[in-house]
């Protein structure tokens, strides 16, 4: 069994706007000896739940302009913390983070939560891996809130977007995801920006980082791809639940491009709103995407 580390909690003391009393389940299926964080707020019998997937190097702080509006309508948010990040275990190896690894888990944290009458909030990875999940329980993921994001089905370039991101990963080990978002987000404060860097300690802690822009698909043959194509199929020919689509239009990695194609592989979803300031963490602007979702569901 790899190390796995378990970030110390006083490092998530007093992060702006996000007071959230933390929550973890242990032994999920398939992943004993792991504990993972999430945030659980608003009613548990709520007409629906927000689950709110982040991605790379984020964790659930990243939705804590979403939620407070989700609540304020009287939803429930449920954001966890993928493996490796944020609040939740980190192993150290990194070869245990695989598209595999991050999707059973999600799916094993939604059997353990039994969460119903889902609203899939997704951006990044949140959505690489989020939107292969309305195929495997329809039952369980009624409507689709998307934001820069794509399916790793591996049968298209990559863009030289995300090509230059992969490679910078590759060059900067150690990277902060504090200097990310200050330079992605110029309106967050430092502490703000701060808090992106709160799950890391050091170097050892940022595996999970490191893989993710390794293991978006690249090829017909790579891990997850044909779980993704068979994704996009479905989603073409049988999902029939709204959707609401969100662009960071300041995005180099996945903007508008990527999201005009994802666009296509989703049935019956709308003209995108396009926000003009956001960039690739939607997020950061989540107050206005929220209205606007709930907006557009008539919640």
């Amino acid at each position: 069994m790899t190390a796995i580390l378990r970030t110390p909690d006083e490092r998530f003391d007093d992060l702006p706007g996000f007071d959230y009393a933390p929550a973890y389940i242990e032994n999920l299926k398939g992943f004993e000896g792991l504990r993972m964080h999430y945030v659980d707020t608003g009613p548990v019998d709520a007409g629906h739940t927000f689950l709110c997937l982040h991605g790379e190097p984020t964790w659930s702080y990243l939705y804590r302009r979403m939620m407070p509006v989700f609540s304020a309508s009287g939803h429930r948010s449920v954001a966890p913390d993928f493996f490796g990040f944020g609040r939740s275990d980190k192993p150290v190896a990194e070869g245990v983070y695989t598209f595999d690894f991050h999707r059973n888990a999600l799916v094993a944290f939604i059997e353990r939560l039994d969460l119903q009458r889902i609203t899939l909030v997704c951006q990044d990875w949140g959505g690489l891996l989020g939107l292969t999940l309305p195929e495997a329980m329809p039952e369980r993921i009624d409507r689709l809130l998307i934001m820069n994001t794509t399916l790793g089905t591996g049968d298209y370039e990559l863009s030289p977007g995300f090509l230059d991101w992969r490679q910078w990963v590759r060059q900067n080990p150690d990277l902060s995801p504090a200097r990310l978002m200050h330079l992605t987000c110029p309106h967050l404060t430092a502490a703000e920006c701060a808090a992106y860097d709160a799950p890391f300690p050091d170097a050892r802690h940022k595996a999970g980082v490191r893989r993710f822009p390794e293991m978006v698909p690249d090829r017909p043959d790579a891990p997850g791809a044909a779980l993704s194509r068979g994704a996009r199929e479905w989603l073409q020919t049988s999902w029939s639940g709204p959707v609401f689509m969100a662009v960071g239009m300041k995005d180099p990695v996945l903007g508008p491009p990527v999201m005009k194609a994802l666009r296509k592989c989703i049935a019956g979803c709308p003209e995108p709103y396009e926000h003009a300031e956001a960039g690739h963490f939607v997020q950061e602007w989540g107050e206005d995407i929220a209205t606007r979702a709930l907006a557009a569901f008539k919640d």
